[in-house]
């Protein structure tokens, strides 16, 4: 879509549209209450707005439910059918993995997801299922507070990936 269709859509589908990019609710009400945009830059700036300094942390937790784990490719075909195509691009690095990567990337993500409450969240693009790996074992250790800010910033990230993705076509 560009900006102009976005401006001149009705808020309900440029509402599903926003929602492939977050899946916080309140993130997309209030992207489209910041409608029209003037350019891409404007939308940008208003996404990183709004997620950091709008957003509080049941809106973080409510768009990480919208992520399949890393490497969990059956849940990208079910559960994430409206974002299959992008995130399966952004985890495109555990396509090539060996068995032994991917095993270890199902247990630290339940070891995770059992220690923080929700799954690992990671700006998977360009980077490969090792790197991933060494990525969640690097995070594995820390606090609560310190990995709930880590994740947020990770979505930022994957929500501005998608944002380009939506302004592309």
């Amino acid at each position: 879509m560009s900006i102009a269709e976005i401006n001149n859509t009705d808020h309900n589908t440029v509402k599903d549209q926003f929602s492939k990019c977050c899946g916080s609710s309140v993130w997309q009400e209030k992207m489209l209450e910041n409608m029209p945009f003037k350019n891409e830059e404007e939308i940008f700036s208003c996404s990183e707005k709004i997620w950091l300094q709008q957003c509080k942390e049941k809106d973080w937790l409510e768009a990480f439910t919208h992520h399949p784990k890393i490497g969990d490719l059956k849940s990208l075909e079910k559960k994430f059918a409206n974002t299959k195509g992008w995130a399966s691009n952004e985890q495109a690095g555990v396509n090539n993995a060996n068995q032994k990567i991917l095993q270890e990337l199902s247990n630290l993500n339940d070891l995770y997801e059992n220690k923080f409450g929700y799954i690992f969240i990671v700006c998977a693009t360009g980077k490969s299922a090792d790197e991933m790996l060494q990525i969640l074992k690097s995070r594995i250790n820390n606090t609560v507070e310190q990995e709930i800010k880590i994740a947020m910033q990770e979505q930022n990230k994957i929500t501005k990936i998608r944002l380009e993705k939506l302004l592309k076509g």
